[in-house]
């Protein structure tokens, strides 16, 4: 690899005015997530404007044998886009690449720049009386490629699918600077292997997402959203299944969220208050679309009653304005603020099949609360997926260090307990390289040899996000 000085001087003439970055002040927020996790001070922050300068880049890498990693919108949980502390990486950011290209009603699609922020594609889409689904606490300040390269889910997986499922086509520039051109506008395509599923989920160590095209859907006419208290989690999965029937396609999102978890919402946000007169051990928060005339208050009431006389459930609330709706939402929201406020805790995005939350639920918080009686207990999520964030505050006044191995042997515990339930240890956050040893123990043979295989066939000196998913010695 060439001296710092070196490569510098290369790829200046490669990017525009401002595309790239090598101060260290400036290079600054390209080191932090939005967990606070720090990386590295890279060796510069490439910053293109166009695909071509994406492909001029990632080419002279390649021939230089210069690391490389992408970046988004910083909005990633597993460290994989942070510059790495061991082999100084070259940092691209996708931020300048923002474009809407196209979008198509009659089609249902939107061609759009990699780095464009997911808020901004679900407005185009607005604007053209079409809804682009993917809704994440993130979709402010996260991108598309991002999206793309975590295969991101968020709250409407349940009736949308991931984000695997919403990309019609994609352009990616290859580990040695070719472009990969699949931007096709297609809803059906059988024309041999489907190329562009190797880089959803790949987290950028595959090729680099530049471009792609979207599913869109009928914009909603009307919404409804309900809180909703029930006893224990054996009765949300009961409910869920009553709901799935009573509301037949048009069920959107259904979120288990516990007491601690709400208590933690109004803890961060002193404007929300509590919706219900008496408190629940968890609640269900809810939602209903449709784009046609169907009667959803009527809907939800006799999912209400249906709950009701099952025991399922023991109180609700349902929204009567947009303004009550975006109140209860901000429920979910906030509640992420609390966890972040109360400082170092254990974050995980687990996935077991639906019908063992439950049995899994019980478990697990059995285990961890032999292990930590103090630790508190935040396990919520996706229940229409099998999606649980099953989160751990550790006790008050722990040091950082005793804080962290806990932390650490907690997770292990936990992920123990997943793999005995047949679960994943990621259900949409990803590998990247905090919860790369717990993937690898649990690879078998063959599908470690498919991803090496894979890796070594379209990146094979290992300069693509080194050490993401796979270690850096699988080259």
């Amino acid at each position: 690899m060439p001296s710092t000085a070196k490569i510098l001087d290369d790829l200046a003439p490669l990017l525009d005015k401002g595309g790239l970055i090598t101060t260290a002040d400036d290079m600054e927020r390209y080191r932090v997530d939005w967990p606070g996790h720090r990386g590295a001070l890279p060796l510069a922050v490439a910053r293109p404007a166009t695909t071509q300068q994406v492909a001029d880049v990632v080419g002279y890498c390649h021939r230089h044998d210069v690391p490389l990693v992408p970046q988004g919108g910083h909005s990633g949980l597993v460290g994989g886009a942070l510059p790495d502390a061991d082999t100084p990486e070259l940092v691209l950011s996708l931020e300048r690449l923002a474009s809407i290209r196209d979008i198509d009603p009659i089609n249902f699609s939107i061609s759009v720049d990699a780095g464009c922020v997911l808020q901004t594609v679900k407005d185009a889409a607005a604007e053209a009386d079409c809804d682009f689904p993917l809704s994440l606490g993130a979709q402010g300040s996260c991108q598309i490629g991002g999206n793309v390269a975590t295969n991101a889910g968020g709250l409407n997986v349940l009736r949308y699918g991931m984000m695997r499922q919403l990309v019609l086509g994609l352009e990616v520039v290859l580990p040695d600077g070719r472009l990969y051109n699949g931007m096709k506008t297609l809803h059906k395509n059988n024309a041999g292997y489907d190329l562009k599923q190797l880089f959803i989920g790949a987290e950028g160590t595959l090729g680099i997402v530049t471009g792609a095209v979207l599913k869109l859907f009928p914009r909603a006419r009307e919404t409804r959203s309900a809180l909703l208290a029930c006893p224990d989690v054996e009765a949300v999965l009961g409910l869920y299944a009553l709901a799935r029937r009573a509301c037949c396609d048009l069920l959107t999102a259904f979120e288990l969220v516990p007491r601690a978890c709400l208590e933690l919402a109004l803890e961060a946000a002193p404007d929300l208050r509590d919706p219900l007169d008496a408190p629940s051990p968890v609640y269900v928060l809810m939602e209903v679309a449709a784009s046609g005339p169907v009667d959803l208050d009527a809907m939800i009431e006799s999912l209400f009653e249906q709950g009701m006389e099952a025991n399922l459930l023991s109180d609700g609330v349902l929204a009567g304005s947009v303004v009550q709706a975006e109140r209860l939402w901000r429920i979910r929201e906030a509640m992420l603020e609390g966890q972040r406020n109360r400082g170092e805790h254990l974050r995980t995005d687990v996935a077991l099949p639906i019908s063992a939350l439950s049995a899994f639920h019980a478990r697990a918080s059995e285990a961890i609360g032999t292990m930590s009686p103090e630790a508190t207990i935040i396990a919520y999520g996706h229940i229409g997926d099998g999606n649980l964030h099953f989160n751990i505050l550790p006790p008050a006044n722990l040091t950082p260090d005793r804080c962290t191995a806990l932390l650490h042997t907690l997770e292990e515990r936990l992920f123990e307990i997943v793999t005995e339930f047949d679960g994943s240890i990621s259900a949409e956050h990803g590998i990247g390289r905090f919860k790369q040893a717990a993937f690898l123990e649990r690879l078998s043979e063959p599908e470690f040899e498919l991803m090496h295989g894979l890796k070594h066939l379209l990146d094979p000196r290992g300069l693509l996000s080194p050490g993401r998913i796979l270690p850096p010695s699988a080259k």
